[in-house]
């Protein structure tokens, strides 16, 4: 029986330890995509994780959806990214860059070419938007023609080139949580009459046409992907067929030989099990509100090799000393969430350095 403390081989590495920083919006980059001031003392600081997944990351102008995410498409981006990866490196983590490309959820005034958001087609979710104007309306979408839907896979493909040439161990596709990825999935986002639309293999095809790019340009053990079966947040619906595209989906990707496939569990356990089976590579689970006592059934129980955390860790920068010593963890300051400065960032004190107040 495997614990959290086992190493593992994901992809072309050995990781020390099987517990993972999910990726967390923190919206603390600059308005020009670079991330933020802290960035490298926030990653590094949770560096003892097998492995840190960052926040999403934009591929580009089009992909940015909130205030103050960061991007990963230009030189200035790589030489900002390189020094939280330096710095995840030097106290002997890994980390890989979430790709998040959000779609229709997002605002003009929160783009840097203030156009109108992209999504599979012209649907908007019902939503608001946090922008510096304050909550503002989401305005209803620009459908992606063909054409431009090629050249977003390209868009991803040319991310992670520039991911790995930051210094990123890899990327980890955002196909989760009712973004660009999702909505294609979802027929309530999703009216094309194209080869992306309509059959669960024309919903599916534009996620695997990402992966097979990156898995190209970076390699399959670099790529990994992250999937939300069954959300229906900001008008996401999946339908009825929904089980079988996921089925489909990961039995494609399957095939590609990526690093790990990162499933949020919603409670879908039937299709969980199908997709344990479909899944022949490394398994990574987030269960969102889990809770201590429940760290570590699934790598014990052998249903992945992997678990994600996100408030845990984000809290507790020693997260893993505090599991393996039993040690009590310090409250997330959820006010300080997204935005800000160091509070609520960087300034969640370690077991020693609260033994030394």
């Amino acid at each position: 029986m495997s614990t959290l403390f086992d190493s593992v081989r994901v992809g072309r590495y050995t990781l020390p330890n099987r517990l993972v920083m999910a990726p967390m919006t923190r919206s603390r980059a600059q308005f020009d995509g670079m991330p933020g001031e802290l960035a490298a003392t926030y990653y590094a600081q949770r560096a003892s994780l097998g492995l840190i997944v960052s926040e999403g990351t934009q591929p580009s102008d089009d992909g940015q959806g909130y205030l103050a995410t960061p991007g990963i498409y230009t030189d200035a981006h790589v030489a900002g990214w390189k020094k939280s990866t330096d710095a995840v490196h030097a106290k002997g983590g890994h980390i890989f860059i979430q790709l998040m490309h959000a779609g229709r959820m997002s605002h003009p005034d929160n783009t840097p070419h203030q156009s109108q958001s992209v999504a599979p087609s012209a649907i908007a979710p019902c939503t608001g938007m946090f922008t510096a104007k304050g909550m503002q309306d989401i305005p209803v979408p620009r459908a992606l023609s063909t054409e431009d839907v090629r050249q977003t896979v390209a868009d991803f493909a040319f991310a992670a080139r520039r991911a790995v040439e930051a210094g990123a161990d890899g990327v980890e596709i955002h196909g989760a949580n009712a973004y660009l990825i999702q909505q294609f999935f979802a027929p309530s986002a999703n009216t094309r009459t194209d080869e992306y639309g309509g059959s669960i293999e024309n919903r599916a095809r534009f996620a695997i046409e990402i992966a097979q790019a990156i898995a190209k340009e970076i390699g399959a053990d670099r790529t990994a992907i992250r999937l939300s079966p069954g959300t229906t947040m900001w008008g996401i619906d999946e339908g009825a067929e929904g089980s079988d595209l996921y089925r489909y989906l990961v039995a494609e990707l399957d095939k590609l030989g990526l690093a790990y496939l990162h499933i949020m569990h919603l409670g879908n356990d039937p299709l969980l099990a199908d997709i344990r089976k479909l899944w022949k590579g490394a398994l990574m689970l987030n269960r969102p509100g889990r809770q201590r006592e429940q760290v570590g059934s699934d790598v014990a129980s052998g249903l992945a090799e992997l678990e994600s955390y996100g408030v845990m860790i984000l809290a507790n920068p020693d997260f893993v000393e505090r599991l393996q010593t039993g040690a009590p963890m310090n409250e997330a300051n959820r006010d300080a969430f997204y935005g800000g400065t160091a509070e609520g960032y960087t300034d969640y004190p370690t077991l020693r350095e609260a033994q030394s107040i």
